[in-house]
Parts: structure tokens; sequence; C-alpha cells
């Protein structure tokens, strides 16, 4: 299955699971990160909202 046509969000979390899992990162290591990752671009996309 190619990945060409594919949104830039599945591209880039592809990308991101296979560096994940070629890390040989635990799940719950992961899952901790991506929750600080998350909440990094919340607050980063909530002032670029306030800054428009």
């Amino acid at each position: 299955m190619s990945l060409d046509h594919a949104p830039d969000e599945v591209k880039l979390a592809v990308d991101l699971i296979m560096l994940l899992e070629n890390h040989h990162i635990p799940p719950q290591t992961v899952l901790a990160a991506l929750d600080i990752v998350r909440q990094d671009y919340l607050r980063k996309a909530q002032e670029a909202r306030e800054s428009d």
C-alpha cells in the first residue's frame, strides 16, 4: 500500500510509528511523550489563533 496520496498527517503518523518502533521505545514511554507533544502543540495552536 502506497502513502503517496495519503494526507500529510497520515504520512507523519506512519513515519513516527516507524521511528519509535525501530528504536524499541516502550509503549508507555511513547504515550507519555505524545501527551507532552500534544499539549505543546495545543498551546502553540492557541497562541497562533490569538495572534491572528
